[in-house]
């Protein structure tokens, strides 16, 4: 088929296209026109459906003439549902690519073998409609398309993630037409939309006409100016007009209270409002604008609030207020990139849940009823632009400079098409299409210009446009700190209103926000929320609390993105990832870095985010007075106005007592101190926990509904924990006491009492044996064990281990003695670990004491220490830090059910437990399995001081240490969690593998932030730990 090149051509952006305007919805009365969707409205015609004709073509080269045609023949075509991504409907291959193009680089051409879908729907008016005007409406089409009606050509238009309207008032007819559309895959705007997310093609968001007068109101601009002291507001409405229609507003206060009429002077409105009720996202009030037109009508909701800049702080309503937000992609493993408002609305549901206040919908604008649905439910809004071009990083020879610490980074190509003057307007435009869409939406706080694109003149055209219309607004540009090498061009960022970038680790927030003279500071990605982790929550929220110019934040991200791809024959289902299709170029699992799986379970880091997050934090002050600090995180709401804290105290893992806290009155922001209505006896482990339940019904949350806790410990005792855990479970705490023989074989030790017989390898350091009342306890030696199956969040950090062979390292015994005294015998190897051919990891002595009872003692020492190569005057570089240092054991699998006294139910790490509480616990091994898409370290424990594990027929394995540890407990080992892609493909083992952990490293979120914070490493040089296990 011969097309027109506009697909290659940044001059021909739009053809045929309406000026742009606002997102509203027309109707026919004013009854309708409150909350009304464009799904329902009268004025539209919706021709989303599962009636779409549909033909797919590998290339455009290949669709045939005469296909746009009013009569073209569509026999053969399949029929499809639109909005959908013809991905998911099995046409051409899904990919997953980050950074790199799936495109040869070369602006603005695309590959001739450019895939093409036609689409075919008919639809009818009647005589009255035929006599109106009538507008096409695309809100979403991946990438480019053009359209036809009744065979005549209409227009061609892009920008996937941004709508376009059509007059095609001249082309249509009362009765039957036909509408044709061609979606090209590729254009020159491809090179704009690099972002990181699996690329869909297609119809992806709602189509409708629009029935209007042919006087009506096009567009209109709501600005709402607040008073300094918040006293006043006034609403000032900027209308424009298609024709001469008489317009009449009505202005309707949050409750739904008539306030006032006013017809406009100047195409101006204006409203005054004394003592207005202001939006906030945790009071998102809104007023509402009736616009009257003789035939139509149109509500807005309008969000009265403030926003200043002073010094280094953002106000809103005069209050520092701080993000604690989420980026958001359209992302469903369903339906694609095809997002209906059920599948929003249950999103909006769980962050509400989890405390997240703020998205940013990266990297484009989400669809336009969207941002609606944010005015509604309060969300603070960073608003993006559809513009990702980090594709230039790739070129062949370009290098880039990144420096952890640095306000400004360097680069050779990053920036290369936000330089290039061919595609200023192209740049330019999707910018206005974000900012046109949504100005009257009052939960966004601040317009972002794109994300990873470098800087260069396009985009400091695009701000001072920004500035230029809307100058009310934050204005955001995350990579203007990239500054272009081997030019003499400097960055002009005057017009941005913040310092903004992503993934800074903490120590360059504190450096940066303890200097003068800076910008306010938003960090639009932190905290990579890939598989186990994040880890690092809690230190970005003590800065964001402790430093007015740090505004918050955006984690990265909301989802995992994934495809459904069905069921295994054992009926568990197959989300697909990057490389799974064969592509080309993928980017793997790097797509599944989100809060919530892909069918929306929370991940255990947004359980994580909700109680770091939590709108109150106590401080127990005093343990003898029971004095307690409360301390209001939120913004404008008083703790007696919104929560209940309610509380129960429990000692030893069971609650001894429960109540209600009296109302307390601290307002937003501030601390009070209170004291507990009950004493408190400090002994054993007592602990009482605060929670804190939402006093009213909200939009998206019930009342009662606990939004986070607090756990005041006033004592904690090993040897309690201990007891508990023992009377928990029904183990054994203690065997008869027998004559201990030591039978001292050429390489093997036999340790025998009355009732038990152990097997000591002496060149293995280790039992290989341990029976006890004639049954096998272990069902392989025991073992030091240094190594985890990988989180996506050590994927950095994992080269390194694997080439210190910390993966494969084999135990090498130097020397074993023993010795035997009235209490029992000693058993002491020396040894080290170590790889082929390389040097040793950790070296020391292994100490085994075994009692009377049976009871095994074990002390492990272990040095890390430099190699020092003759001659040499500095040692070699230290090792990287270990995974985990601990024991593990292959247990028999009967050995099933687990009770420990630690931090649970959920997974716990040394960085990532706030979500857990510190207590009594009992699972079964299959449910601490924490099933993370792609397999890796999962469902350790942390601080525990006593563990069980026990058998249907009674027997048991209690453990203690000399120190709090952590415990794995699992039917996968960590072998079979590193080699496998998929959860899916995983296969149990023949045991209960128990990994026993005197140290554990953290979480972090290296993945794509920073190195995991030292104090959560395990780089200690001397390491020692010593666990009691009682059979």
């Amino acid at each position: 088929m011969k097309l027109l090149n506009y697909f290659q051509d940044p001059s021909s952006l739009h053809i045929g296209t309406e000026p742009l305007r606002a997102y509203y919805v027309p109707c026919r009365e004013e009854a309708e026109a409150n909350g009304a969707d464009m799904l329902k409205a009268s004025r539209a015609i919706i021709l989303n459906g599962d009636d779409w004709k549909f033909k797919f073509y590998e290339s455009y080269h290949q669709v045939p003439e005469g296909c746009t045609e009013k009569a073209a023949d569509t026999t053969g075509y399949d029929t499809i549902p639109v909005p959908s991504c013809w991905q998911i409907l099995g046409y051409d291959q899904n990919q997953y690519t980050n950074v790199r193009y799936p495109i040869p680089f070369d602006p603005p051409y695309v590959p001739d073998d450019n895939p093409a879908g036609v689409y075919v729907k008919e639809f009818s008016l009647t005589e009255e409609e035929a006599t109106q005007k009538i507008y096409l409406n695309f809100d979403g089409v991946d990438s480019c398309y053009y359209v036809w009606i009744n065979g005549s050509f209409v227009g061609y238009s892009q920008i996937s993630h941004s709508g376009s309207e059509f007059d095609i008032t001249d082309k249509v007819t009362a009765g039957n037409n036909r509408l044709t559309v061609l979606v090209l895959k590729w254009c020159d705007g491809t090179y704009l939309e690099d972002q990181d997310k699996l690329r869909f093609t297609g119809i992806f968001r709602d189509v409708y006409l629009l029935v209007r007068p042919v006087d009506h109101i096009r567009d209109y601009f709501v600005h709402t100016p607040v008073s300094e002291d918040l006293t006043k507001a006034e609403i000032l409405v900027d209308l424009e007009l298609c024709g001469s229609p008489s317009v009449t507003v009505k202005l309707y206060a949050p409750d739904g209270d008539f306030l006032a009429a006013a017809t406009p002077s100047d195409g101006k409105v204006r409203f005054a409002v004394d003592d207005p009720d202001l939006w906030n996202a945790e009071h998102p009030a809104l007023y509402t604008l009736i616009l009257y037109t003789p035939d139509e009508v149109i509500a807005q909701k309008v969000g009265l609030r403030r926003i200043d800049i002073k010094g280094n702080v953002i106000y809103i309503n005069g209050v520092n207020f701080k993000i604690k937000g989420t980026n958001r992609h359209d992302s469903n493993p369903f339906t694609g990139a095809a997002v209906t408002r059920e599948q929003l609305l249950t999103d909006l549901k769980l962050m509400k849940e989890h405390n997240i206040n703020a998205i940013r919908t990266s990297h484009y604008p989400n669809a336009p009823w969207a941002t609606q649905m944010y005015d509604k439910y309060g969300f603070y809004v960073m608003d993006e632009a559809d513009l990702e071009s980090h594709g230039c990083t790739t070129l062949y020879g370009s290098k880039s400079e990144h420096v952890d610490m640095g306000e400004v980074q360097y680069e050779e190509s990053y920036g290369y098409l936000m330089r290039d003057p061919s595609y200023e307007n192209a740049v330019v435009d999707r910018i206005q299409h974000l900012v046109h869409r949504d100005k009257n939406c009052s939960s966004v706080f601040s317009w972002s210009m794109g994300n990873e694109s470098a800087y260069g003149p396009n985009l400091e055209k695009a701000a001072a446009w920004i500035k230029s219309y809307d100058p009310d607004r934050v204005l955001n540009y995350e990579n203007s700190i990239w500054q272009q090498t081997n030019t003499d061009y400097v960055n002009d960022v005057h017009d941005l209103d913040v310092f903004s970038r992503m993934y800074a680790p903490v120590e360059f927030i504190d450096e940066f926000c303890s200097k003068e003279g800076k910008k306010p500071f938003i960090e639009v990605e932190y905290c990579h929320a890939m598989g186990n982790g994040p880890g690092d929550l809690e230190a970005y929220f003590e800065r964001l609390y402790k430093y007015p110019g740090y505004i918050g934040g955006f984690v990265w991200e909301w989802c995992d993105h994934s495809v459904y791809m069905g069921k295994t024959i054992e009926g568990k289902d197959k989300f697909f990832y990057g490389g799974d299709w064969n592509e080309e170029i993928h980017d793997g699992n790097f797509c599944m870095d989100g809060l919530v799986y892909p069918d929306r379970t929370p991940h255990t880091g947004l359980l994580e985010h909700k109680n770091v997050a939590r709108p109150i934090r106590a401080t127990l002050l005093d343990t003898s007075k029971g004095l307690v600090e409360l301390d209001n995180k939120l913004d404008y709401t008083n703790i007696k106005d919104g929560f209940t804290i309610t509380y129960d105290v429990q000692k030893d893992g069971m609650t001894v007592l429960s109540g209600t806290l009296d109302p307390v009155d601290c307002p937003a922001k501030e601390k009070v101190t209170i004291t507990l209505p009950f004493a408190v006896t400090v002994e054993a482990n007592t602990i009482v926990t605060l929670h804190y339940l939402q006093k009213k019904d909200a939009l998206l949350t019930p009342s009662g509904y606990e939004t986070g806790h607090d756990q005041l410990i006033f004592s904690t005792d090993a040897t309690s924990a201990v007891a508990a855990v023992a009377k928990a479970s029904g183990a054994s705490t203690a065997s008869a006491a027998s004559a201990v023989s030591v039978e001292d074989l050429e390489n093997e030790l036999v340790v025998s009492g009355s009732a038990f017989r152990y097997v000591y390898d002496k060149w293995k350091g280790t039992f290989t044996v341990l029976v006890k009342d004639q049954k096998n306890l272990i069902a392989q030696p025991i073992q030091l064990n240094i190594w985890r199956a990988p989180m996506d969040n050590d994927r950095r950090i994992r080269w390194e281990w694997e080439a210190a062979g910390y993966d494969r390292a084999r135990t090498k015994i130097y020397a074993t003695e023993w010795t035997q005294d009235e209490d029992g015998v000693t058993i002491t190897s020396t040894y080290s670990l170590a790889a082929v051919y390389l040097q040793r990891i950790i070296e020391g002595t292994i100490t085994w004491k075994v009692a009377k009872d049976g009871t095994l003692t074990v002390t492990v020492d272990g040095e890390r220490k430099p190699v020092h190569v003759p001659l040499a005057k500095t040692p070699l570089p230290k090792m990287p830090f270990l995974p985990r240092f601990g024991l593990r054991l292959f247990l028999e699998p009967a050995f099933a059910d687990v009770t420990y006294f630690g931090y649970g139910p959920i997974e716990s790490y040394p960085d990532k437990h706030h979500a857990a509480k510190l207590g009594l616990y009992t699972s079964d091994v299959d449910s601490l399995h924490e099933d993370y898409l792609r397999p890796q370290e999962n469902g350790s424990h942390w601080n525990c001081s006593g563990l069980a594990l026990t058998t249907s027929d009674h027997r048991s394995l209690l453990i203690s240490g000399t120190q709090n540890f952590s415990f794995n407990a699992s039917r996968y080992t960590q072998e079979e969690l590193t080699t496998k892609a998929h959860s899916f493909e995983l296969e149990k083992s023949p045991y209960t593998v128990l990994c026993l952990d005197g140290y554990m490293s953290g979480c972090g979120s290296n993945s794509c932030g920073p190195a995991l914070a030292k104090k959560y490493r395990v780089d200690q040089d001397k390491l020692t730990f010593t666990f009691t296990l009682n059979f």
